[in-house]
């Protein structure tokens, strides 16, 4: 049990938050006075939780759901403490400017890094626990008896002696005043019977009947609608428009320019809108980047190979010298492309101005960026605008920029009162993506006469994200998140002689977060290359992995979880191979191994075996589909994605040539969840680190051919 005293509310809010940097259960915080007092209709036991009368329990969610299913394992967390009836729970989003006037008692509003449930469990399992002992305490005054006389199932207060009982919703009043706890025990996760348990989503029956409103289905009183379109090359902008040869289209309200690099034309239908700026006439100042094409882009990463100004951001031992005097070395070369979000739902926000108040509507990925962003956009103090965050279509780390936001809120402000929904049209949502950023690896291990590895050196050329969107975060060409899951933390290997470099160049195509941000090439890079390793010293894949985790048992579990599962030391099916890998990422451990066929050059992936430890599993169905759902869209990163460069503009424009898996081609998964426990994990991202090295080496396995630059089907598999 978790044991956490507290001297009063208010310390408890000030301490907690400053610890926590995202829990508190304060209401105003000017005076304890006011934080004592909590006064409201239906009663708000804190700032997490409200009891109606009816018994209707409201948990306020502050991350965002995006079909990952944390809304409904962050409410698991609550109710597991608060021991309320899991059948009257609902959730609700809080704003972020009722955060920012709540002296930001939500804390942290950004949804990435598989972090919803691991970075506030504890904050949520407080919350939980703090409003269950006010509640009994309210129910213990109300009857004259001791509060240790008392106990609480599934919303109901007994008092046994007496016989007494009270639900939540009938002391909920009396609870909102009560003083906060001084002391609080969590249990202890061997306990839970609420969390753990694979109970069913609670937002699927609103997904089924269509209830559930997304950003792209807000509808205002007298909303006007409007499409955009911003110059396509890098660094381009706004030249000029010819905006009276569409005024007289049907529809048509206002031709507003947006910032030095869009224009948007506004109607009274999105079609309407979409179809009169695709006739507008344009002149773009293309700017200096419209020699870029892929290829140059690629010659400025492999020049970084011989650079002298890399970063070594993970070193052991002699790595140079372990090389020089290996029996056997192996070089390989390999590089990831740009890759998009393409998720289904396109970009989209709807905004109001006013002078006063300046509104948002919008699926994001961080409210309190998004807020930022409304304010500076509409030149309003920040105290004077909001953000109503909504479900997401999918978000994978392009709904956490919020240069849509701050479109729609210029539109806006061109019609003060009147509400205006923006939607980009698939193409402005391909081409002025926050990409999967490039990079290319160079890979040299060394082999003693045993065939053991000895030493090994990587070298990292490529874009830093950081670099674009927090450059104050990066120290010259430092980057050290560039090397997420082979840091000297992470690196779960156990080789003598280690040395990886990054090399930072920038093209100036814009980069981003996307689902498993720089997990995914590390590992297709390092997994890849362990595979050929193996193979150059003439030992099984998985025996080889196997010696150098030797002292890392975690990663060893999930390792020889999926090996056993599949029965990697028995033979597959005929004309079936498999291959392997293993990863650290996100704080959670996970495995994989695929299962291929290659007939006459034509890949058909016919299994994928996934393990995922994420310590506490909160909700392990919703684990076996997070793993699922990340292994499928490695898989179609590996197979298909890829966003080329020409003329300094992003060539693919649509899923015509930004293929996706098709239902036809994907595998069976099978997700082993290994609930081991001891540490808080993520689940959403990691998966995608494994499965495509996993298929790569399949294909080795049954073709003898390496590929080492992606996607695959830019590789002739037959010949």
């Amino acid at each position: 049990m978790t044991a956490i005293t507290m001297l009063s509310r208010r310390g408890f809010m000030v301490n907690t938050a400053a610890a926590i940097g995202a829990y508190s259960l304060g209401i105003h915080l000017p005076t304890p006075a006011n934080a004592q007092s909590i006064n409201s209709d239906p009663p708000e036991i804190n700032a997490w939780i409200v009891v109606q009368r009816d018994e209707t329990v409201i948990i306020r969610v502050a991350r965002s759901e995006m079909g990952q299913g944390s809304l409904t394992g962050l409410a698991q967390l609550v109710v597991e403490e608060l021991e309320c009836d899991w059948s009257m729970v609902t959730t609700e989003y809080v704003t972020p400017g009722r955060n920012l006037a709540r002296g930001e008692v939500w804390g942290d509003f950004q949804t990435g890094g598989s972090g919803s449930i691991r970075e506030s469990h504890e904050s949520l399992r407080q919350a939980g626990a703090a409003a269950r002992l006010m509640l009994i305490a309210a129910a213990a005054n109300e009857w004259g008896v001791r509060v240790e006389e008392c106990t609480v199932a599934k919303g109901v207060i007994t008092h046994s002696a007496s016989g007494r009982r009270a639900s939540y919703g009938k002391v909920a009043a009396a609870a909102a005043g009560m003083p906060f706890p001084k002391s609080i025990t969590l249990k202890d996760p061997k306990d839970w019977t609420v969390a753990g348990q694979s109970l069913r989503r609670l937002d699927t029956a609103d997904k089924l009947t269509g209830k559930q409103l997304y950003g792209i289905d807000v509808v205002l009183p007298g909303m006007l609608n409007a499409a955009i379109r911003a110059c396509p090359v890098a660094g381009g902008k706004l030249s000029s428009f010819d905006a009276a040869t569409v005024a007289s289209m049907p529809g048509v309200r206002k031709v507003i320019q947006v910032g030095e690099t869009a224009v948007a034309v506004v109607a009274d239908r999105w079609w309407q809108a979409r179809t009169a700026v695709e006739a507008l006439p344009i002149t773009w100042d293309e700017g200096p980047n419209t020699g870029v094409s892929s290829a140059s882009i690629a010659e400025m990463l492999t020049d970084g190979f011989s650079a002298t100004d890399a970063f070594a951001g993970t070193e052991a031992g002699d790595a140079a010298g372990a090389l020089a005097q290996a029996a056997k070395t192996i070089t390989a070369d390999y590089s990831y492309p740009y890759q998009a979000h393409a998720a289904m739902e396109p970009i989209n926000a709807t905004a109001r101005f006013t002078p006063e108040k300046c509104e948002v509507w919008v699926p994001t990925q961080n409210g309190t960026a998004a807020l930022n962003e409304a304010a500076a956009a509409s030149g309003l103090p920040v105290e004077n605008c909001e953000v109503y965050k909504l479900h997401l279509g999918g978000g994978f780390g392009r709904r956490l920029y919020q240069d849509f936001v701050r479109q729609a809120v210029l539109i806006a402000k061109e019609l003060p009162g009147t509400p205006v929904k923006l939607i980009w049209t698939r193409e402005e949502d391909m081409t002025h993506d926050a990409y999967h950023p490039t990079t290319r690896c160079r890979l040299v291990g060394g082999l003693d006469e045993q065939g053991n590895l000895t030493g090994l050196r990587m070298r990292i050329c490529g874009q830093s994200i950081r670099a674009t969107w927090a450059p104050h975060r990066v120290d010259g060409n430092k980057d050290p998140h560039m090397f997420h899951g082979l840091t000297s933390e992470t690196f779960g290997y156990s080789i003598p002689n280690l040395l990886i470099e990054f090399v930072m160049r920038n093209p100036p195509m814009t980069p981003g977060a996307w689902r498993g941000v720089h997990l995914n090439q590390n590992f297709v890079y390092l997994e890849s290359f362990i595979d050929e390793l193996a193979h150059a010293a003439g030992k099984d894949p998985l025996a080889f992995r196997r010696t150098l985790l030797a002292s890392h048992p975690k990663q060893l579990a999930v390792l020889d979880a999926v090996a056993s599962r599949v029965g990697w030391d028995t033979p597959p099916p005929a004309n079936v191979h498999r291959g392997i890998a293993v990863a650290y990422g996100y704080a959670s451990y996970v495995a994989a191994v695929a299962e291929v066929s290659v007939d006459a050059g034509r890949l058909k992936i016919h299994r994928i075996v996934c393990a995922t430890d994420v310590g506490y599993a909160v909700n392990p169905e919703l684990l076996e589909r997070q793993a699922e759902g990340a292994c499928t869209f490695g898989l179609s990163a590996a197979l298909y994605g890829e966003c080329t460069v020409d003329g300094g503009a992003i060539s693919v424009t649509n899923f015509d040539t930004y293929e996706v898996l098709r239902l036809a081609d994907m595998p069976a998964i099978e997700t082993i969840v290994m609930q081991t426990g001891g540490f808080w994990g993520g689940g959403g991202e990691p998966p995608i680190a494994v499965a495509a090295p996993a298929v790569l080496n399949a294909i080795f396995a049954a073709t003898g051919k390496r590929i080492r630059n992606l996607p695959i089907r830019n590789t002739d598999l037959g010949s």
